[in-house]
C-alpha cells in the first residue's frame, strides 16, 4: 500500500482502510431462531435465521441438511422507491445473484451431517441502503447464526460443530485512483472496480465477487485490496466475537 491510499481522507472522513461506524442489535422484532440488525454507516439490514424439518428431494433419505437464502431490498431502502418485486410476479435478477452468493457463502462452512435432515434458511432484507449491502447481510448472517446455533444446541437439536467457522464480507474498490475498502453507494457508483470478499477469520477466502467497472484489474490491485479487507475486517469478526 502506497503512501497516498495511508494519507487519503475521504467524503466521509473515513481513511482508505476503516470501516463505516458498526452497530447490531439481536432480536429486536419476529418470530426467527435468531436475528440481528446491522448498521454499517446508513446502510442497515435484518438478517433471520431459521432451522426447520426437511430438506430439498435430492437430499431426503440422505441424512443431510441444507441451507439457502432469500435475499430482498424494502421498496424505502433506496433515495427513489424501488418497486416491490411480487409487482413484478418474479424475483429480480439482482436479487437471485445475491442470494445465490450468501448461500454459497454459508454452505462452505456448514458441516451437514451434524445438521440431519432440516433446513437451515437466512432471510436478508436490506431497510436501507448506501452500499455493500450485500457484505452486510453475509456479515449480519453469520453473527445470527452463531447466536442461533447456541439456541440449537440448548434445545438438542444440533451440536456445535455444524458451523466449522464464521465468515465475514467486505467491499473494496478503486475509487479516484485510490485503493479502498466499504464502499459507500457515492464511492460504488463512481468506482473503477469494486469488489466483493468474504472472508474467515485467519483470512482464507469464501468467494471473491467482483469486476473491473470502468478499467480492468490488475492482479497486483486485487492482492492489495485482499489485503487491506483482511485487516479491516477483522473489526467485524472482533464484533462478533463480543
Amino acid at each position: 500500500m502506497n503512501n497516498t491510499t495511508k494519507q487519503f481522507v475521504r467524503n466521509d472522513g473515513r481513511t482508505c482502510t476503516q470501516v463505516r461506524p458498526i452497530s447490531l442489535a439481536y432480536d429486536q422484532f419476529g418470530y426467527a431462531d435468531c436475528s440481528v440488525l446491522l448498521s454499517m454507516g446508513q446502510t442497515r439490514v435484518l438478517a433471520s435465521v431459521t432451522l426447520q424439518e426437511g430438506v430439498p428431494f435430492f437430499l431426503r433419505n440422505s441424512g443431510n441438511g441444507w441451507l439457502t437464502a432469500e435475499y430482498a431490498m424494502l421498496p424505502t431502502a433506496t433515495r427513489a422507491r424501488t418497486p416491490r418485486e411480487s409487482e413484478h410476479g418474479k424475483k429480480q435478477g439482482r436479487s437471485i445473484e445475491i442470494a445465490r452468493l450468501i448461500g454459497r457463502s454459508f454452505r462452505s462452512i456448514i458441516n451437514y451431517k451434524n445438521v440431519g435432515e432440516r433446513t437451515i434458511t437466512i432471510d436478508c432484507d436490506v431497510l436501507q441502503a448506501d452500499g455493500g449491502t450485500r457484505a452486510a447481510c453475509i456479515t449480519a448472517a453469520s453473527y445470527a447464526l452463531q447466536r442461533a446455533l447456541q439456541l440449537w444446541q440448548a434445545k438438542g437439536l444440533v451440536p456445535l460443530s455444524v458451523v466449522m467457522q464464521p465468515i465475514a464480507a467486505l467491499s473494496a474498490g478503486i475509487v479516484s485512483n485510490q485503493l479502498m475498502v466499504d464502499l459507500t453507494q457515492k464511492e460504488d457508483n463512481n468506482a473503477a472496480a469494486d469488489v466483493t470478499f468474504v472472508l474467515t477469520p485467519s483470512g482464507d477466502v469464501v468467494e471473491i465477487q467482483g469486476t473491473g467497472e470502468k478499467r480492468p484489474l490488475s492482479w497486483e490491485s486485487l492482492v492489495t485490496l485482499k489485503e487491506m479487507t483482511g485487516e479491516a475486517i477483522r473489526e467485524l469478526f472482533d464484533l462478533q466475537v463480543e
